[in-house]
């Protein structure tokens, strides 16, 4: 079986690709294993969204999130989200100050370039409210004021699936806010043996790669990598088979998938996608970048029926079944060329 040629990544894509892969090494440094939730986190990063980290506790979501920052460079705030948390402690609030008679504001700890939500479903309604303002449109509204986010800005949260007692799920509206959702498993037998042998001692430290400005002109050159208009008609159509699945020669879903995903889903998946390729050191976006991030992009944004949740299914499963059905284009070859030629874009 012979492969598809594929042009040659361009240097731009390359230099970038090396730079980001020593900043993964870095968090990788610290992290042991779990290798899709660093790429995954800068691939959130590059495509300009948040990112939910669900898992048990215990498993290096915290650590990770603080070493990626470190990696980024940049400002950082943890905010440990409570039941007892109010709006004004994470955007801010305003004070008045007797000596001058005044209001002053006083900004809150979102005001940063990365802000790390533990475990966000903790925390209230309103909360959560305030938060969607900041992650969606970037700003925060406080005594008739707008106050415009830092760039470049990232929420990364994490959630515990199996906490019941004071947990606030997150709404459907806060959930699409997420490019991605990523779980968080269990490190493997012999991912354990290395994190005992490393952490047991004194832990390794990440060194800063890269820097806000830098971070800007790599977010900008993702946004450059090009789409064929196959891959975007493949995009939708993924997107497409959500909704209607029977369309797409997948009746049984329909009694499974109660509301199918909305348009920032299509956004995402090529946002995400660009991003990818970019990791990779291509300046072009394959059919496998989007089969490697449909997963993450797509399964929080599916709604199940009741009977489906009943039935212990996953939205994850859903997705897999969904890409494993829609065909991904194919190369065009031109038929004047011999058999060894490349495909037509």
């Amino acid at each position: 079986m012979t492969s598809t040629p594929v042009p040659p990544a361009s240097q731009p894509a390359r230099s970038a690709s090396q730079v980001l892969a020593d900043a993964i090494a870095q968090v990788q440094r610290v992290i042991v294993g779990q290798e899709h939730m660093v790429e995954q986190l800068m691939v959130a990063l590059l495509a300009k969204g948040h990112c939910l980290l669900e898992g048990v506790p215990g498993t290096a979501k915290t650590l990770a999130v603080r070493s990626f920052a470190t990696v980024v460079g940049g400002e950082f705030a943890r905010i440990q989200f409570t039941p007892d948390l109010v709006p004004s402690d994470i955007v801010g609030t305003r004070i008045y100050s007797a000596s001058r008679e005044t209001f002053d504001t006083q900004l809150g700890p979102v005001f940063v370039n990365f802000v790390l939500a533990d475990e966000i479903n903790r925390a209230p309604a309103k909360v959560q409210s305030a938060m969607l303002e900041i992650m969606a449109e970037k700003q925060v509204s406080i005594g008739g004021h707008t106050y415009p986010a830092k760039d470049p800005f990232i929420v990364i949260a994490t959630q515990n699936p199996i906490e019941s007692e004071g947990v606030y799920p997150l709404p459907e509206a806060q959930r699409d806010r997420f490019l991605l959702k990523v779980d968080v498993d269990y490190p493997r037998g012999n991912e354990e043996f290395e994190i005992l042998r490393r952490m047991s001692v004194k832990a390794p430290e990440p060194r800063p790669v890269l820097n806000p400005s830098l971070v800007i002109d790599l977010q900008n050159r993702a946004s450059q990598v090009f789409v064929h208009n196959l891959v975007a008609e493949y995009i939708v159509r993924l997107v497409l088979a959500t909704r209607n699945p029977a369309d797409f020669g997948m009746p049984d879903l329909a009694n499974v998938i109660s509301i199918g995903c909305s348009s920032r889903a299509t956004l995402g998946l090529v946002a995400a996608s660009r991003a990818l390729a970019l990791i990779h050191g291509r300046d072009y976006v394959l059919p496998t970048d989007v089969q490697a991030i449909a997963r993450d992009v797509m399964a929080h944004r599916i709604v199940l029926t009741f009977d489906a949740v009943a039935d212990n299914v996953a939205a994850g499963q859903v997705v897999d079944r969904i890409v494993a059905m829609v065909p991904p284009p194919t190369p065009v070859w031109n038929q004047q060329q011999g058999t060894g030629s490349a495909p037509r874009s």
